[in-house]
């Protein structure tokens, strides 16, 4: 596989079949989404061959939603994977055609479509349907709104369901638990350990990898290395595996040198000495062909946020706010104050309008009712969850640029500091991970010296070595935030101040018994 120019797998072949549950793993940028992407046949390998048999359920990091189906119902996207839709559609319209003429044709028409809709599960498939969702913590009433107005949450919950509606042979899922409560995520554990074609998964969720799986594939430096049983039982194979490696490598290093030092006393001797140290080169350039690489330390990173500028005492004022979406309102009459450096933690479930608040308070969308009004010397910075902000077509120094005047060296400098080294500065931002997407947003809003963060699930899809570096920065931040998150552990380091109940609006401080709540957000 090549992304950006640069090739991130070289001559690796593997199968995975029917009943084999395998977990593909890595750090961030390793090539994880990319080979999913390949694997599902949306992107074109760079040399080799992939062959799939049976159909296939593909679930991207950030599936979007077609434009011919925005207005399309949410049951009615799940009922198309497996195109009961349009059978539902036929009949409803033949059973009219029979009612206007009940002729002979009509009627056999009618009653072979019916047969065709029953024999593929029409009768039971809402009921189905309905069983999925609700597994995967979406509220029944949802399925009947139209997909442009579900949160991002919401909208990933649908297409897993469709998905898994589908009956595929073989699934290819990539980050399938974020957004989803504790429950969801047993329920989808469950499904998973029961189901029984082929599934490929991507996940930094490593409850769902040790309970759902039986095969890791380690994706680093462009190879792929095997490893069967759990997620656990890989970790302590890898780190075996490591440990046999650096001995190995200090073994082959020890006697390269060894052989190096006897050969060069002997060089320029007397020429039966010559033609040993000749003959110890040539072993010496054999070892080193043959030689292991010993395990490479960790990449971590380490992320300083400047310090925010000054504000007034009160950074932001919301009064009597209200969104809906042509239906009853999402919310209504929500009232909130957030102070200079105080940190707000908004919670509720799966559509009780926190992405929406945050959105009216970026400025990205507007309210039905109420007010918004920032303080003195407020400048404000918005992490949007589905990246939203981060375009196909244009560098990721392109999108450093946009946001503040500077240098083009401090800007790769700062997104070297989000892991995202000086050779991707002039990559194609829409080729980029989920995790290497969340670091460019998070070092454009790094650019951008604010001193109001709006936060919408910032630690989506990035690995634990890096949500613990960003929890860390912003942890020691000095400004104020409005934040959304389900990561209970992040929460927990960024030690809230207060706390607001969504879709009621209500207002109250924070407290460590509120952890409970955070995963069900």
């Amino acid at each position: 596989m090549e992304v950006g120019g640069r090739l991130t797998l070289v001559e690796a072949s593997f199968a995975v079949r029917a009943g084999d549950k395998v977990g593909l793993v890595g750090r961030n940028g390793a090539g994880k989404t990319s080979l999913l992407r390949v694997l599902a046949g949306d992107d074109p390998p760079a040399a080799g061959t992939v062959m799939r048999r049976g159909n296939l359920g593909f679930l991207p990091q950030d599936p979007r939603t077609p434009r011919h189906a925005a207005e399309s119902t949410a049951l009615r996207h799940v009922l198309a994977g497996r195109g009961l839709d349009e059978l539902a559609e036929r009949v409803e319209k033949l059973r009219i055609r029979v009612d206007e003429d009940p002729s002979e044709r009509n009627v056999a028409r009618f009653a072979r479509a019916e047969e065709t809709f029953e024999r593929e599960g029409g009768y039971a498939a809402e009921a189905e349907v309905r069983r999925i969702t609700a597994g995967l913590g979406l509220a029944s009433d949802r399925l009947d709104l139209p997909l442009r107005v579900l949160s991002g949450g919401e909208r990933r919950r649908v297409e897993l369901a469709r998905i898994l509606f589908a009956r595929s042979d073989v699934l290819l899922l990539d980050e399938p638990t974020n957004h989803l409560d504790v429950d969801a995520k047993q329920w989808l554990m469950g499904f998973l350990r029961t189901y029984r074609g082929a599934l490929l998964v991507v996940s930094h969720d490593l409850a769902l990898l040790d309970e759902a799986i039986t095969r890791v594939l380690h994706l680093d430096d462009a190879a792929v290395d095997e490893y069967r049983g759990t997620y656990s039982q890989y970790l302590e194979a890898r780190r075996l595996d490591e440990q046999r490696r650096a001995k190995l490598a200090t073994r082959q290093q020890a006697e390269i040198s060894r052989l190096s030092t006897l050969a060069d006393k002997m060089r320029g001797q007397t020429e039966k000495r010559a033609r040993i140290a000749k003959s110890l080169d040539t072993r010496v350039a054999r070892l080193r062909a043959e030689a292991v690489e010993g395990p490479k330390k960790q990449r971590r990173i380490r992320v300083r946020l400047p310090d925010p500028p000054h504000a007034g005492r009160t950074v932001l004022e919301v009064e009597g706010l209200a969104k809906g979406y042509g239906g009853p309102p999402v919310f209504e009459d929500v009232t909130f104050d957030v102070g200079r450096g105080e940190r707000l933690l908004v919670l509720g479930l799966n559509g009780a309008g926190k992405t929406s608040m945050l959105r009216i308070l970026a400025g990205q969308t507007s309210q039905d009712a109420g007010d918004v009004r920032f303080g003195v010397g407020v400048s404000t910075g918005y992490y949007a969850q589905e990246h939203e902000g981060i375009e196909s077509g244009r560098t990721l120094l392109d999108h450093m640029r946009a946001q503040v005047t500077a240098t083009d060296q401090e800007h790769r400098d700062l997104l070297g500091m989000f892991g995202l080294p000086g050779d991707m500065a002039f990559q194609d931002a829409g080729t980029l991970s989920g995790g290497e997407k969340t670091k460019l947003a998070l070092a454009q809003l790094t650019a951008g010296s604010h001193n109001l963060l709006l936060l919408d699930e910032p630690t989506n899809n990035l690995d634990p070595p890096s949500r613990d570096a960003v929890a860390a920065a912003l942890g020691g931040w000095g400004g104020a935030m409005v934040l959304v998150s389900h990561d209970t552990d992040f929460v927990a380091a960024l030690e809230p101040d207060r706390v607001l109940l969504m879709p009621d609006g209500t207002v109250d401080y924070f407290s460590d018994e509120l952890l409970d709540l955070v995963s069900l957000a």
